[in-house]
C-alpha cells in the first residue's frame, strides 16, 4: 500500500512538470512568433517633378499606404515620377514629419533613384522602400511626410 501511494505521487508529480514544461515552452515560442502590425501612410510632397500611381502618369499619387507592417519587414511601393518642367532634372528623396517621432528612428524610406537625371517630359518607375527594425517598439501607427524633388 505504502508503495502504490508513492508511485501515484511520483507519477502525479511527473505529469505535473511535463505540464509546466509544455506551458512555458508554449508561452516561449509565443513570444517568437508574434507579430505586431504597425498601420501606416506617406503624405507625398513633390518639388518640380509629378508622382503618379500608373505608368501613363494620368493618375496623381499625394500618398501611401503602406499597408500593415511588421517589425523587421521590408514593403516596397511602384511610382512614376514624370518632369513636368522644361529643364533636365536630377531626382532626390528624404522624409520628414515623422508621427510619432520615434518611428523614424526604427523605420526608414530607401528608393531607386536617387540621383538619376531626369530629361524634360520624361518619367520613370521608381520603387519606394520602407524597412522596418525588428526592434521596434511602442509604435502602433505612424504617418510621414515623403518629399521627392528635382532640381536642374
Amino acid at each position: 500500500m505504502k508503495f502504490f501511494f508513492l508511485k501515484r505521487l511520483s507519477t502525479h508529480v511527473f505529469l505535473a512538470i511535463i505540464v509546466v514544461v509544455m506551458l512555458l515552452s508554449l508561452s516561449t515560442l509565443g513570444l517568437l512568433t508574434i507579430s505586431q502590425n504597425i498601420s501606416s501612410s506617406g503624405t507625398i510632397t513633390t518639388v518640380n517633378v509629378g508622382v503618379f500611381s500608373d505608368s501613363q502618369c494620368t493618375q496623381p499619387l499625394s500618398t501611401i499606404n503602406w499597408g500593415s507592417v511588421s517589425p523587421g519587414s521590408t514593403v516596397s511601393r511602384t511610382v512614376y515620377i514624370k518632369n513636368t518642367g522644361g529643364l533636365p532634372l536630377t531626382l532626390s528623396m528624404s522624409t520628414s514629419s515623422w508621427n510619432p517621432v520615434t518611428a523614424g528612428d526604427f523605420m526608414a524610406i530607401t528608393w531607386n533613384r536617387e540621383n538619376a537625371v531626369l530629361n524634360a517630359g520624361d518619367s520613370v518607375s521608381a520603387e519606394l522602400v520602407l524597412t522596418v527594425d525588428s526592434d521596434i517598439t511602442e509604435v502602433t501607427a505612424f504617418s510621414v511626410n515623403i518629399i521627392i524633388s528635382g532640381t536642374g
